[in-house]
């Protein structure tokens, strides 16, 4: 086994690299203090990045739901204003408004459900298909 004043590579890999780092200069030693230290920060850096990109998912979702929430309360609120408190039959300005609102909803049972309501052929009928519309629309909007 090598000691200390060996002049080659010791068989001991451990003891080469101490025996190497002890042999270095000053100058030396600083410098791979600083190289360690970037390496630390540079993976404390990356952990951070992916910390914050995790939360940034859960915020855009959030913000999602959100924008979600707001076109489901806008048409309900529309659908309101204009059928349920209309003095008389609904313009066809109102009927285009409620059509293109409820097609940017993109949700497949709102407009199947607001369709069985355009295609209501007694007052009963749409009276239910208003019900069932409102619940749906109700039920649509995510409370957390």
């Amino acid at each position: 086994m090598c000691l200390k004043s060996c002049t080659h590579p010791c068989s001991f890999p451990s003891l080469f690299l101490w025996y190497s780092f002890y042999y270095i200069n000053r100058s030396q030693k600083v410098g791979l203090a600083i190289v360690f230290l970037l390496i630390v920060a540079n993976v404390f850096t990356v952990w951070k990045y992916i910390e914050a990109r995790g939360q940034l998912k859960v915020a855009q979702m959030a913000s999602q739901e959100q924008s979600l929430n707001i076109k489901y309360v806008d048409f309900t609120r529309l659908f309101i204003e204009k059928v349920l408190k209309a003095k008389g039959e609904v313009s066809f300005a109102d009927r285009l408004q409620l059509e293109n609102a409820v097609r940017d909803l993109n949700d497949a049972e709102v407009l199947a459900q607001w369709n069985t309501f355009i295609g209501s052929k007694t007052e009963a009928d749409a009276q239910e298909a208003v019900k069932n519309l409102l619940s749906l629309l109700t039920q649509k909007i995510r409370t957390k």
